[in-house]
């Protein structure tokens, strides 16, 4: 078994970046789920309510992250990695409620453009504070604006065994996984208790969840029915549809694609 792919979603419910390598932090990897689109009441704003964020690219530039849309490659703007505002505030990401900061004015006004509706853009410092859930933190860990966990995977070969049953595939992009893993059995991963992945350990916390956000095309930023349909056919488990793993690291470093994968008894 290999590492076959690395993704980062700097900006939560925006379009994720895929890496060679990553850094292996607490939260999760290095810059992922670091920043927020948030409400005028300092709510999070994902694509289960507003699919067309699936149409937002996000980049790495020197400066920070270059945000464009999907199909009007000019209509882009800089998320500096150091802001201009230094105001913090209030924001809530499912029932927790967490310190962030603003960016800018100007990028707030831009992605309110984009979305149609009043919003800005706020960032998770390293004075914010959200604790992963209790009954499944090893050492009280700190997590980003991810929904649950810090981390998760998914196999090349789940994902096949899913597309076998659909009438039109769909892409792993869908899921908006860290870490996918060839050389498996289809859902081989929901046994294991723990992976090693290079020089580095991670906890499988548990099962994923999986809700409406799988059925938005992240080429059209339109929401159909599937794949949740399918999945929940043949993936349910007391009313809750499952796909992937929820991974905490206990150690930190660096992993690479072609990292070889142990499991961990």
């Amino acid at each position: 078994m290999h590492l076959s792919e690395i993704w980062v979603y700097p900006i939560k419910s925006l379009r994720g970046i895929r890496l060679s390598e990553a850094s292996v932090e607490v939260r999760g990897l290095k810059y992922d789920r670091r920043w927020m689109i948030v409400d005028e009441n300092g709510i999070f704003v994902t694509q289960r309510t507003n699919p067309e964020m699936a149409l937002l690219n996000v980049a790495f530039d020197r400066e920070g992250l270059l945000i464009s849309h999907h199909y009007r490659s000019g209509d882009k703007i800089l998320v500096p990695f150091e802001p201009a505002s230094t105001t913090s505030l209030k924001v809530k990401v499912w029932k927790d409620v967490v310190t962030a900061r603003t960016v800018c004015d100007r990028l707030d006004a831009w992605i309110s453009q984009q979305l149609g509706k009043k919003l800005r853009i706020v960032e998770m410092t390293e004075y914010s504070h959200r604790k992963i859930n209790p009954v499944f933190a090893y050492e009280n860990e700190q997590l980003s604006f991810a929904d649950d966990f810090p981390y998760l995977l998914i196999s090349e070969a789940s994902l096949g065994s899913l597309n076998t049953q659909l009438t039109v595939p769909v892409g792993m992009d869908r899921f908006r996984p860290n870490f996918v893993i060839a050389g498996t059995q289809p859902f081989e991963e929901d046994c294991w208790k723990g992976i090693k992945i290079g020089d580095l350990t991670f906890r499988i916390a548990s099962s994923c969840e999986r809700c409406v956000l799988v059925n938005v095309d992240s080429e059209t930023g339109v929401k159909s029915r599937e794949p949740l349909r399918t999945l929940a056919r043949f993936r349910q488990i007391e009313k809750k549809v499952l796909f992937g793993q929820n991974l905490i690291s206990t150690t930190q470093g660096i992993v690479r694609e072609g990292d070889l994968v142990e499991v961990d008894p």
